[in-house]
Formats: structure tokens, sequence, C-alpha cells
């Protein structure tokens, strides 16, 4: 979670100095849930995320070399410089994307775990969305085929309460995203989502019940950022109060005040974050110093190639 925070808080340096083009959606609040999750599941598993994909990235430990270097648009980027912020991808890693389009990608999700049944895999898809995306027609299709079929993936609403700079309850008819699952007579579970145990557990108990052949789950976790949508919105939509009562319930601060209890000294977790500090100036070095992507690759990976 610290690795995640650091990294994140390097990202909105670099943007902020024009190192980093197009769009930058920080994940700074909501580390808990992504830690916890990808925590409940094993390396053949994989995730399929939104365009709030660094955190899920870097959870399921892709380097950050790579990564920023896709930031900056670099040719050492995890996709090659060719994505960006919104779209990590390690095929390797059965990390399949972070993904731009609102909700498209769910019913990706269940596609990716509708093959793992019919090749008899056993590995389970999560895949993260924001609570906005549960109005998407993405959303219900892919969660209709998903019970139909009993796939084995896990759908996990990330809901940090604002769609944008949309609050929820202007958004949603009910706001427990997680009751839409009796519509597909899935299982369901919510959370908050700033204990990371607490994620991890809940979500395994989805992702054993689904590597069992029991079909799927929809998990909300309740989270918040602590950024606006993206680094271009100023978040003027929230009170200053709110903002700092939720920072008060940070993951980060949950978790180390844990293993302070749990009988590791703070020197230890001080040293530990100095170490995360020096590799995430590591990474933003490496992004700097790597070569942009030559001319040659700008119609690469547009249309089929030949063989």
């Amino acid at each position: 979670m610290v690795l995640i925070r650091k990294f994140e808080e390097a990202a909105a340096k670099a943007y902020s100095v024009g190192k980093i083009g197009g769009f930058l959606h920080l994940y700074i609040g909501q580390e808990a849930v992504g830690v916890g999750s990808i925590a409940a599941l094993t390396p053949h598993d994989y995730i399929v995320s939104t365009y709030r994909d660094h955190g899920h990235a870097l959870a399921r430990g892709l380097h950050p070399n790579p990564l920023m270097a896709e930031l900056f648009g670099k040719a050492t980027g995890i996709s090659k410089g060719n994505g960006g912020s919104m779209h990590f991808f390690d095929k390797n890693a059965h990390f399949m994307g972070g993904h731009g389009i609102v909700g498209g990608h769910i019913s990706l999700a269940a596609g990716i775990a509708f093959a793992s049944k019919y090749k008899k895999e056993d590995s389970v898809t999560i895949c993260f969305f924001g609570e906005g995306a549960a109005n998407i027609g993405s959303f219900h299709e892919g969660l209709n085929l998903a019970a139909i079929w009993k796939l084995p993936v896990v759908f996990i609403c990330e809901n940090n309460h604002y769609a944008m700079g949309t609050p929820e309850y202007r958004a949603l008819a009910v706001k427990d995203v997680s009751v839409r699952a009796y519509a597909y007579d899935m299982a369901r579970d919510h959370i908050e989502g700033d204990e990371v145990r607490k994620v991890r557990d809940h979500v395994k108990v989805a992702v054993d019940r689904a590597r069992r052949g029991e079909g799927p789950t929809l998990i909300e976790v309740s989270t918040y950022r602590f950024r606006g949508h993206s680094m271009s919105d100023p978040a003027k939509y929230r009170t200053k109060e709110e903002l700092d009562a939720y920072k008060k319930k940070d993951p980060l601060m949950r978790a180390r005040h844990e293993l302070e209890l749990g009988g590791i000294k703070p020197e230890v977790l001080d040293k530990l974050e100095i170490e995360i500090q020096t590799q995430i100036d590591e990474a933003y070095a490496f992004a700097e110093s790597s070569p942009e992507p030559p001319l040659s690759q700008l119609h690469k990976y547009v249309y089929a190639e030949d063989k």
C-alpha cells in the first residue's frame, strides 16, 4: 500500500510539471481494496482493471519502473508507451489491462472467465469497476452471462461515492450496488474498504467459491479517493470537512497502527518507507532517462500485420 501511495504521489508530481500527458486517475485512498483483493488470488488468476489501474498493477507485483515509464509515454513502458495511464497490460502476470471505457470491461471479464472454464483452467478472474459503471449496459450483460454459465469471476465494485463529480445519491436509485446481485441469482457481499485484511478475507471467500465452480459473486467495497476523479478535477463538489473525515480513516494509517500493535517496531516501518521511496525515485529517474518510442512504431499495433 505504501508503494502504491508513493508511486501515485510521484505520478501527480510528474503530471503537474508536464512530464505526463493525457489523463491521470490516482488510486490514493483506495489502496486497501486493490491490495486486499489481489492478495486473495494465485498467480494463475486474472485481473481486469479500470482507468484507475496503477494500484492494481503494483499490487499484482508489476515493477514500478516500466509502469512509471508508461505514464511518461516512453518505449520502456509496460505497454511500450502506447497505452499511458489507463492502459497498463501484462499478459505474463495475467494482468489483462486497464480499460478506459466506463463499464465496457465488465463483459470482457466475463469473457475471460468463460475462456478459463472452457479450457478447464484452475483460474478465477476478478474485475474492478466503480459505482458509476454499475449503470452501464455492459455491467448487466456481464453479470447475467456470468450467472447463467456459473463463470469463475468476482466482480468488485470500488464505490468511492463519486462517479466523476456526481455523488452516488444522484446516480443510484438504490445506493447498495451489491443488492443488484439478487437480479441474477448471484452471491453478494458488501464491506468497508479501509482495512486490508478484511478485504482480503472477504474476497477470498468469493474467489474460493468461484474456483469450486459455484459461480460468480458481486462485492461492493466502500472506499474513498482522496484526490479528484483525475488530475484535471479540482473536486469542488465535496467539502473539506468530508475529505478530512475520510483521511482520518486512511487505510495506510490503519495498517501501520495494527502492525505496531502486532509488535512491529516503528523504526522497522520507517525504514521500509524509506526503501520504498528510494525505489520510486529510481522508477522516476528510469522513466525520465528512457527513450521516446521511435516514429516507426506510430502505426504498429493499429492494424493486423502480416506474419
